[in-house]
């Protein structure tokens, strides 16, 4: 990355440092949105509106420099006609503004790394420029020769179109952060005592403060539904795109839009402990971060820019005392060299894809916390899963339900057992009642102790019953599948209806559908699918056997769940841990890279190095996706960058003018910032699929 733009991160760095995110504080939202508006105090902004118009200032001096270069107007054949006395003095006049105004950012980063001992681009673009200036000015006063004023001027809008061009795209990589810091509203509606509101600024909300969040409106800080029920779109935050139905009970994040009803909510986070503050948290130390590819770019590029000034120094006292040609041939050659051999795209090659790929995961609800495990995840030989609410919905429900005799479908059964089991708080109970829909009053209720429950529905006497219960009563069950499905770890309990067995209805935790469909997209990728499990062997080979696992583990405590890791690793296998970040934590820090899956504010944002924000386990395979991605985006502009300099800086030298090629120091700029466009477009058509 070119200077200009490090000092800028660093700054910006050294910046957040002492000012500690809080959306939830409107003096910090505040000065975030005036950090970041041009003529508010933005020093990003300010130095994106500098570079352009020092860019359009010197194009526009540029076009009279050009019009008096008598080069150019020997090659269009219009010398006698733009000629007159004191030309060349006019074009020295303009060429001294463009050089000192246009030219001031480089040359400032020429003093600056020469202070620090380490000569870099700026280095090399303010030697270029100085050289020509120089010589130029030397040939007007002083001696005969060529000026090289249009060279100089075109050499220096270039230079700020392609800074100004990878400012823009690195800014535009990270606008996510400020679209998040500005999600906040101003205020909230506060609930009082005799149920009027008070609009308060969001600062003086506080841990158990009610709130009101009317339609169409904003959620100031993240908390719980305590009354209403509405549809809330939370896709900026956890990049899922349809909207979450919400109700007494349920999470909801600040900064998510409320779209249909009225919700009072109780807010149990605010500052810093919010949802929105840990993402933006998470994401800033993602994108400061510098991972290992970037660490081996900025060698590169460091030995290059060596190897760039030895080239130069080479190619002047080459061609100045080894051949026939002129001191000012030699000096051509060599701001040449100085110009093309610059190390920009190489500098820009993996920190803008490392820009992008973070921008494009915070979208999609990955949150980046390890950039290096980020990478790993391109090589991963296995992913272990963690059963319980990552490959099933952690919650009891119904799976099957098996109907006798045909008297009843499975959903009149259904509803009839639903019936009956909703005056019951059992978790069997609640588990059949949540999978039905349009229960009817029950009469002569009664408890069968251990055994059931019975009652009346629909005038028909209705029973839901254990399997002891039959035993008890000696009823016998046709056929093997009711055997079957309690071998798969699975609860069943029998309906009779009129005391005739009817049929039988299965409970577990389900399997969700997304499971199977990221077994069989990281097999695509040649990567195995293991599961730990706390369940009972049958369990696991029920759930492993219906996703087409590679492997299982059963029966494991949590504190065993790390040595499983290292099991696998000693496989050979580079090992990524997927959980909800709690309980599985040792086994994520075990792993080579550990994927952490939250559900909205529940963000366990110190385990894992990569979060998942929602509970989807097909986002597993989205991230190691988009960690494949990015690596061959950063080899290609690696390989682009390293093979264009290897090419250009022999060919800017002038070993190939005896065969009539001979680069000019502008050319040189031309195809240098050529390099750095196709580095930042490529880098830019990072996408994501899912």
């Amino acid at each position: 990355m070119s200077e200009i733009v490090m000092d800028h991160i660093m700054h910006e760095h050294h910046h957040r440092k002492n000012v500690k995110p809080d959306p939830s504080n409107s003096d910090i939202r505040e000065k975030s949105e005036e950090s970041h508006t041009g003529h508010q105090g933005s020093h990003e902004g300010h130095m994106l509106e500098d570079f352009l118009k020092r860019f359009w200032i010197s194009v526009l001096l540029t076009i009279p420099i050009l019009a008096l270069s008598h080069m150019l107007q020997d090659m269009v054949g219009i010398g006698e006609v733009l000629r007159f006395p004191g030309d060349t003095y006019l074009s020295f006049a303009l060429s001294t503004i463009v050089f000192f105004y246009g030219g001031k950012p480089f040359l400032n980063g020429l003093v600056r790394e020469m202070k620090q001992r380490a000569p870099g681009m700026m280095t090399l673009i303010g030697i270029a420029i100085s050289a020509a200036y120089l010589y130029s000015t030397l040939v007007v006063f002083v001696v005969d020769g060529q000026v090289f004023f249009w060279e100089l001027a075109t050499l220096v809008d270039i230079m700020l179109i392609g800074h100004y061009i990878e400012m823009k795209s690195v800014m535009g990589a990270s606008r996510a952060l400020e679209e998040l810091a500005r999600l906040m509203p101003s205020e909230a509606h506060l609930l009082q005592e005799d149920g009027s509101t008070k609009d308060i600024p969001l600062e003086e909300l506080t841990t158990g403060t009610r709130v009101l969040v009317k339609p169409g409106e904003k959620i100031p800080a993240d908390g719980v539904v305590v009354d209403g029920k509405s549809s809330v779109n939370e896709s900026l935050m956890t990049g899922e795109s349809k909207p979450v139905s919400k109700g007494k009970g349920d999470d909801v994040i600040g900064g998510s839009i409320n779209e249909e009803g009225s919700l009072s909510i109780e807010i149990n986070r605010t500052g810093e402990d919010s949802f929105l503050s840990q993402v933006i948290k998470l994401v800033k130390e993602a994108q400061e971060s510098k991972s290992r590819t970037q660490d081996l770019a900025n060698r590169a590029a460091f030995w290059l820019t060596l190897v760039a000034l030895g080239a130069g120094a080479i190619t002047f006292f080459a061609w100045t005392f080894f051949t026939s040609e002129d001191f000012v041939f030699a000096l051509e050659r060599t701001v040449t060299v100085m110009v093309i051999a610059c190390p920009h795209a190489l500098g820009l090659a993996v920190p803008l894809v490392v820009a992008v790929s973070t921008s494009l995961a915070a979208q999609n609800g990955f949150l980046i916390r390890n950039r290096t495990a980020f990478e790993e995840a391109r090589s991963l030989g296995a992913v272990i899963f963690d059963k319980t609410g990552t490959l099933t919905y952690g919650e009891f429900g119904v799976t099957d339900i098996v109907t006798l005799n045909g008297q009843y479908d499975e959903n009149e059964l259904l509803q009839l057992a639903a019936s009956l089991e909703q005056n019951s708080q059992h978790p069997i109970a609640r588990g059949i009642v949540n999978a039905a829909t349009g229960l009817m009053k029950v009469d002569e209720f009664n408890s069968i102790t251990g055994k059931g429950i019975e009652g009346r529905v629909d005038g028909k006497r209705v029973k839901v019953v254990s399997p002891g219960f039959l035993r008890e009563k000696d009823i016998r069950l046709p056929g093997n599948e009711f055997e079957q499905l309690s071998s798969q770890g699975k609860t069943v309990v029998f309906v009779l209806i009129e005391d005739q067995l009817t049929g039988a209805i299965a409970l577990g935790d389900k399997i969700r559908e997304d499971s199977r469909q990221v077994i069989e997209q990281l097999h695509s990728m040649g990567i195995q699918s293991m599961m730990l499990t706390g369940d009972n062997e049958q369990t696991a080979a029920f759930v492993a056997n219906e996703l087409g696992l590679d492997d299982y583990f059963a029966e494991v405590l949590p504190e065993e769940k790390a040595a499983k890791v290292k099991e696998v690793q000693h496989r050979g296998l580079k090992v990524a841990m997927t959980g909800d970040g709690v309980n599985d934590a040792p086994a994520l820090a075990q792993a080579d890279v550990g994927i952490a899956i939250g559900t909205g504010s529940d963000v366990a944002v110190e385990t894992g190095d990569i979060i998942l924000t929602q509970s989807n386990p097909k986002d597993v395979a989205a991230v190691i996706g988009l960690a494949q991605t990015t690596y061959r985006k950063m080899v290609q502009n690696l390989l682009w960058a390293t093979g264009y300099n290897a090419f250009a800086i022999p060919l800017a030298a002038g070993v190939l003018s005896g065969f009539g090629i001979v680069l000019s120091p502008a050319v040189g700029a031309v195809l240098m910032s050529l390099s750095t466009v196709i580095v930042a477009v490529n880098a830019r058509f990072l996408s994501l699929k899912r």
